[in-house]
This record gives structure tokens, C-alpha cells and sequence, in this order.
């Protein structure tokens, strides 16, 4: 890296207490192969480990250190705002990018026909093998993992792996500090559609990524789906408040209330099926009485999203939705999530 020349590309990375995350990380950014230029911004959100001692060791990382800890969606914020490249590139602490990576991420977006959010196949850390090429989503916003190499343009792309020309992050107002974290990538994608935007994911290349290390849970294995009280919380009320805030036109409202006596409806049979009062009390319960209680912050994201709309309904459906039942196909395959 040229420190005298102004990048082209700035790599993102949140990092809390990846400690053991950030080697494999950091070096699979300084082994990118290709003629430009980049630069590497390290947000530390208080980490009470070693990361700092590791950050120390890679002088080619500009690290951000916050006093507080203050979530995913301000820490990739906090670094966007200070990015001098023309694309920014979030690259979660707990992923490690293949070494032709950049290069095929910047001939995509230059092969663009339109304004693109854009990402690279996912393969699981351990095994290798394809976890997605991006996401659609179901009926009640679950992510499906989109496994086809004939289609490009889905949903959404994870936060793990999100690249975005800066002057496009500006305009969409970056991630919305009040989702704290898990679904501020479904978010902006959803937000960018509005805008008439695409989201893409390239060719080839792709990612490493150790799926949930960076947050806990959200891991399928022998004993099933596992996962936290937190992550399932803000994964249920933040789908719920995208699915508000982003549906244009009026078929939001039955779209909601359909969503909603879905939500009741399972928090009920799980607490009941797993004796678990846990698992209403702090997660179902607790999702609604957030959205009724923050409705005036979500009616007003939504008038300013539905002031920028520049598609129909039709047009936001399209390429991003599938019939395929997400939590259905999970239950049927790995019985009922493990909470902890």
C-alpha cells in the first residue's frame, strides 16, 4: 500500500474482542492481489482483550479507539465517515477474504450497468463450503440463502461482506444506530432498492467467514440451530422494522399485520413446546413491545424511505423474494432453536 496515494478502496472492520479473529483477517486484506490502492480502518468498541496489543502489530491499520462500547451499526459509521477511498468494503473481524477478492469486487462494480451494493460467495470457515451467494428473502423478511450460481441479483447482502461506492453510503444515510445490530445490512440493501439501486453478488472470488463468532449463536450443527436470546431479539424485531419502515406503497400495514400474528403465534408454541418462559419474555414479548413503543421513530424512517422511493411495490418485490418458507425448512431440518 502507497500511503502517499489516495485510496481507492477502504476496508472497514468492526472489531470487539476479536482478539483471536483480527491475523487471519488484517492479513487476508494486505495479501490482496491487483494494482490499487487501499486502506485499512480497525474500529475497536472497547474491547476488554488483547485486540489492542494485536492492532499494534499491523502499523498499516488506522484504528478507530471507542471509549464505550457502542455497537455495529456506529462503529461501521464511525469508520465510513473517516474513509478516503472511492468504495468502502465492511469486512467483519470474524471473515477473511480470498486474495483476489478486491480485484473482482472492483471489476464487478465497474461492469455495472447502475449503482450497486455488492458482495462475494460465503464459504464456512471450517468446512469451505458455500454458505450463500447473497440472500432473498420470504414472506416475513427470513433470509434464504441464495445457492445458485446463475443468480445475481438478491435481497440483501450480509454486513460481513458489504461493498458500496462511499458517495452511495452518504446518500442512504449509513446503518441505522438505532437497530444496534443484526439486520442493518437487510436494511440499507432494502433502502438502496427503494432508491433503485442493486444488489449484486460478483462472479467469483469470494470469503471465509466463522458465522456468528463475532456476536454468538446463529450456528446449525449436531444438536441443531444454536443461538442467543439477543441475536434471536434483535433478529425478530429488526426484520419486523425493516419490512415497516421499506415496503413501499399501502400493502405494508396487512404485510405487518400478518407478520405480526405469525410472531405471537410462534413465540407462544416455542415458550410452550421448550418450557422455556425465556423465550417470550425475552424475545417475542419483548420484539412487539419495542416496535410499539419506538412506533413514532419507525413511522418517521419510514416517510423520509417512501419520500426517496423511486420504484413501485412490484419493482421491490422483484428478484428479491421467494415463497421458499425459511423457518419452516429450518424446523423441519434441525427441530427447535437451542436459546441460551
Amino acid at each position: 500500500m502507497d500511503k502517499s496515494a489516495r485510496p481507492l478502496v477502504s476496508v472497514c472492520i468492526a472489531n470487539f474482542n476479536g482478539e483471536h479473529l483480527l491475523h487471519d483477517c488484517i492479513n487476508s486484506v494486505l495479501l490482496q492481489q491487483g494494482d490499487f490502492n487501499l486502506e485499512i480502518i480497525v474500529h475497536d468498541d472497547a474491547s476488554t482483550d488483547d485486540s489492542l496489543a494485536t492492532l499494534a502489530c499491523f502499523p498499516q491499520a488506522r484504528v478507530i479507539k471507542s471509549s464505550s462500547n457502542v455497537g455495529f451499526c456506529i462503529s461501521n459509521n464511525r469508520m465510513v465517515d473517516v474513509a478516503n477511498g472511492q468504495y468502502v468494503l465492511l469486512l467483519n473481524n470474524d471473515a477473511a477474504l480470498l486474495t483476489d477478492a478486491i480485484a473482482t469486487l472492483l471489476q464487478t462494480a465497474s461492469q455495472s450497468s447502475s449503482r450497486s451494493i455488492l458482495t462475494l460467495p460465503q464459504y464456512d470457515w471450517e468446512s469451505k463450503a458455500l454458505v450463500d451467494r447473497g440472500c432473498l428473502l420470504d414472506v416475513f423478511h427470513v433470509p434464504v440463502p441464495n445457492l445458485d450460481p446463475s443468480r445475481q441479483h438478491v435481497a440483501y447482502v450480509i454486513g460481513a461482506c458489504l461493498w458500496v461506492a462511499r458517495e452511495d453510503w452518504i446518500e442512504l444515510g449509513g446503518f441505522p444506530e438505532w437497530m444496534n445490530s443484526i439486520g442493518e445490512d437487510m436494511f440499507i440493501c432494502a433502502h438502496a432498492r427503494l432508491l433503485g439501486m442493486q444488489i449484486k453478488v460478483a462472479a467469483g472470488s469470494g470469503y471465509r467467514h466463522r458465522q456468528g463468532a463475532s456476536f454468538g449463536g446463529n450456528r446449525t450443527g449436531k444438536t441443531g440451530l444454536s443461538t442467543n436470546y439477543r441475536r434471536r431479539y434483535l433478529s425478530e424485531r429488526n426484520r419486523a422494522a425493516v419490512l415497516i419502515t421499506c415496503t413501499p406503497g399501502m400493502i405494508w400495514l396487512p404485510w405487518l399485520f400478518a407478520h405480526m400474528a405469525i410472531l405471537v403465534t410462534e413465540g407462544l408454541v416455542l415458550s410452550i413446546l421448550k418450557l422455556d418462559k425465556k423465550t417470550w419474555s425475552k424475545v417475542y414479548g419483548a420484539s412487539i413491545r419495542w416496535l410499539w413503543r419506538e412506533r413514532l421513530l419507525l413511522w418517521k424512517v419510514r416517510k423520509k424511505n417512501q419520500q426517496d422511493c423511486r420504484i413501485g411495490f412490484l419493482k421491490y418485490l422483484q428478484k428479491a423474494y421467494t415463497w421458499k418458507m425459511r423457518k419452516l425448512i429450518m424446523l423441519v431440518n434441525h427441530g427447535l432453536p437451542n436459546l441460551k
